[in-house]
């Protein structure tokens, strides 16, 4: 007699005659991820999202997306009698009326404040280590609209409450729009319903903010996170036994799955723990919104606060020409400059890719030293990025230090040309340092810290050779190489391919990647091995 199927058996067989997924399964649980904490990063990102997706549906439940006026009756006292809107209104209610709905709504708010922080540690890894090289610069490219998505549903969601605070972002807005040549006032009339501020525009925010954007994360996070991650072998760094065709690390199932649900856990205890003991958005201290109304030292939130520098430093420039203003001092920092940093940072890989002449598949990472024009590269957008956050609060640092508003802002004018420039080539000199530190372990050993003295009477360092992991991880650089098309003759006669303005432009940005790179000791680097992938466990 034979034995009846169990019933879980029988759905996954059935589920596999029809989809196919019994190879893909296997494959994946055996799949191996290398165990580094930075890897980490990125799920963090993830696991904030999952949170603020659940949070979300709960304040909808609650929230009103209207501006339509009401006289607030409910259990702040000191805003009884108050008229405002209804979307104020019930975000009060959410507050102070719903129970937990305070809890919740802070949970929201630095659920977000953490997934846009890891976004950009995510990706700062992601390029200091070269991990948007090919394969991967399809996944880097939806990687910065996934940042420039979060970032303006992190804009619409803060400006909901319709409070005085977020009322002054939605006014930089409009001034935004209507500095847009020509068509800058339809605009602005199409996306407020009229006069600033109209009738619609909280609605308008609202469904954007719950609806298309999240539609539009929903569809790229699981292709960014999960679809073309496991496409490609994942990246790890250098060591023994490692290369671009042998990743090293545990397995999917079951160590991979159960340590990222226990990390899961820590990230949601520690964004309850801020939102129970640290207070964000206390909206009920700033009132609601009223267009002649303006709150002193207002500060965006930390992802919006490089926009708001922008702004404060740029000076007062504008353009008289065939019967328009155009305000340079409004476009320049709020459109142009956001618009030079998201196509940087689009183009970058492919730029570096044609600099280099390198259209190699990697797996493996590169240490940030081992290619010290993209960290000074780096660290000089990092230090353009963070100047300007730093003067979104000019005014808070002038009150607090005693300094004059003017002295702060043209403090700021100038580090923003300066401190890129310094800092590039301050990060290039530290990285070309520490290669210079690596090939002297290669060549002399390992400092110990213990001193010897020797016959001579002579002071020494003793020092041990370079271990096998040690000696793999330092020998794992690839030294970048001149591209031989661009290179002069015996004679010194530059070839006719190189002339062209593009190829010279393309020369100097290949010096840049080559200068000053030291070749390791002997001239080994690592050995290239066959394309086969072994995974271990």
């Amino acid at each position: 007699m034979a034995a009846t199927p169990r019933p879980l058996a029988e759905v996954a067989r059935g589920m596999d005659d029809r989809l196919g997924l019994a190879g893909f399964l296997k494959k994946a649980l055996k799949k191996a991820f290398p165990d580094h904490w930075t890897f980490m990063l990125g799920e963090i990102a993830m696991y904030s999202f999952v949170i603020i997706i659940a949070t979300g549906i709960f304040l909808t439940f609650f929230y009103t997306p209207s501006m339509g006026d009401v006289v607030y009756n409910g259990s702040y006292l000191p805003l009884r009698g108050v008229r405002m809107s209804e979307a104020y209104e019930s975000s009060l209610r959410i507050s102070f009326d719903v129970r937990g709905g305070l809890l919740v709504r802070q949970i929201h708010h630095w659920a977000t404040i953490v997934f846009l922080a890891a976004i950009v540690a995510h990706m700062l890894r992601n390029f200091f280590t070269g991990a948007f090289r090919k394969p991967r610069e399809l996944n880097w490219l939806i990687g910065v609209v996934l940042f420039m998505l979060v970032m303006l549903n992190g804009l619409f969601g803060y400006s909901l409450p319709d409070d005085l605070l977020s009322g002054a972002g939605i006014r930089i807005l409009e001034g935004v729009l209507l500095a847009i040549p020509i068509v800058g006032s339809y605009l602005s009339m199409f996306v407020f319903g009229g006069t600033f501020p109209g009738d619609e525009i909280i609605p308008r925010l609202f469904t954007i903010h719950v609806l298309l954007i999240p539609g539009i994360l929903l569809a790229l996070i699981p292709l960014h996170a999960v679809v073309l991650t496991w496409h490609h072998t994942h990246t790890q760094f250098p060591g023994k036994g490692r290369s671009d065709h042998v990743v090293v690390g545990k397995p999917f199932w079951p160590s991979f799955i159960l340590k990222t649900l226990a990390f899961q856990m820590w990230v949601f205890a520690g964004i309850v723990l801020l939102s129970t003991f640290f207070q964000i958005n206390p909206i009920w201290l700033f009132g609601p919104y009223n267009p002649g109304s303006i709150s002193a030292g207002s500060q965006p939130d930390w992802y919006m606060g490089w926009l708001e520098g922008s702004l404060r430093i740029m000076p007062a420039w504008e353009i008289d020409a065939f019967g328009y203003s155009i305000p340079m001092s409004v476009l320049i920092p709020a459109l142009v400059v956001p618009g030079l940093i998201f196509t940087a940072l689009a183009v970058y890989p492919f730029l570096e890719r044609w600099a280099t002449g390198d259209y190699e598949v990697h797996h493996q990472l590169d240490r940030p030293r081992d290619v010290p024009a993209r960290v000074g590269l780096g660290v000089a957008g990092s230090t353009f990025y963070g100047i300007l956050w730093l003067a979104g609060g000019n005014d808070i640092m002038a009150k607090t230090f005693h300094i004059p508003l003017f002295g702060t802002t043209w403090f700021f004018r100038g580090a923003i040309i300066l401190g890129p420039v310094i800092a590039y080539e301050i990060a290039r000199r530290m990285a070309l340092a520490l290669q210079r530190r690596d090939r002297a372990i290669l060549e002399h050993g390992v400092e110990t810290g213990e001193i010897v003295r020797q016959p001579s009477g002579a002071y020494a360092e003793k020092e041990r050779p370079a271990d096998d992991e040690e000696e793999a991880v330092l020998r794992s650089r690839r030294l970048p190489h001149e591209l031989p098309a661009l290179l002069p003759d015996g004679d010194g006669v530059e070839p006719k391919s190189a002339r062209s303005p593009a190829a010279r432009f393309r020369h100097r940005l290949n010096r840049l990647y080559t200068a000053d790179v030291l070749p390791l000791p002997d001239g080994e680097h690592e050995e290239e091995h066959p394309a086969v992938e072994q995974k271990k466990s």
